[in-house]
């Protein structure tokens, strides 16, 4: 049975005005995630990579079709799929440690035992130094390797990542992309990444998806083994690189007129 099942999923926006028209975002959406891949959503903005997310997440209910995660139907958020935003969504008043400890707020374990997982988590992402430091005094960098320290504290079975880096410089950026990718390799969860660097995606995935402009649709596959080396520079990334890019939609911007929806 695959970990996550997106069967012919749409999502729609109502308008305040006509309750029977919509502006549709994902389009009849199918896909299966199984156990131990890194998947990487690709596409143009507005295509519906981050609405997929948020209803994995549960955090939104699809309009039609459903999600099964371990064959059971996705109706509100869980701790066993967890989530890494394009903000930093950190408390400022709390420090490092405790905003790593926050995530593991619901699991009936010791303090102890839960200052034990949290350290543990920010010695992985390289941050056990600056556990007592306030997230204000964190480069942006730093400010989202916390947020994949809360998500390690968690260990959740699906990680949800939309854009984590996006807003970081190249070099940091590239860097956290290997220490995801590393600590990927000794987790062996599931993650779903949203990313609208095809360098990115051929980095870190196993599976690339790139979807069509706005209403969102699957428009094709990329299976990268994980022993491939993921040096851009050798001849097969080159040309499956030249495959994503020209299999692209023109990133056009998407009609925000309202349209009948009809299912």
């Amino acid at each position: 049975m695959p970990l996550v099942e997106v069967n012919g999923v749409t999502k729609a926006y109502y308008t305040s005005r006509r309750k029977d028209w919509a502006r549709i975002v994902l389009d009849d959406v199918t896909l299966r995630f199984e156990d131990n891949e890194f998947v990487c959503l690709i596409g143009p903005s507005g295509c519906g990579k981050t609405t997929l997310l948020n209803l994995m997440a549960g955090f939104e209910r699809p309009t039609a079709g459903e999600i099964l995660y371990k064959g059971e139907k996705v109706t509100a958020p869980s701790p066993e799929r967890g989530v890494v935003f394009q903000e930093y969504s950190l408390f400022p008043w709390m420090s490092v440690l405790d905003n790593v400890r926050f995530a593991l707020g619901s699991k009936d374990l010791p303090e102890k035992d839960k200052d034990n997982i949290a350290r543990r988590a920010l010695a992985m992402v390289n941050l056990a130094d600056s556990a007592d430091q306030r997230p204000n005094l964190l480069s942006g960098g730093m400010k989202q390797r916390v947020a994949v320290a809360r998500l390690l504290a968690m260990d959740p079975d699906l990680w949800l990542m939309d854009e984590p880096f996006s807003s970081l410089d190249e070099q940091t950026r590239k860097k956290l992309d290997s220490d995801i990718l590393n600590i990927w390799r000794v987790k062996r969860r599931t993650i779903v990444f949203v990313t609208h660097s095809v360098d990115e995606a051929l980095h870190l995935a196993t599976r690339i998806i790139l979807f069509s402009q706005s209403p969102g649709q699957v428009i094709r596959e990329w299976n990268i083994p994980a022993a491939m080396s993921r040096d851009l520079t050798t001849s097969e990334m080159i040309a499956i690189k030249k495959e994503i890019t020209d299999a692209m939609p023109a990133c056009a911007c998407a009609d925000v007129r309202p349209i009948e929806i009809r299912m």
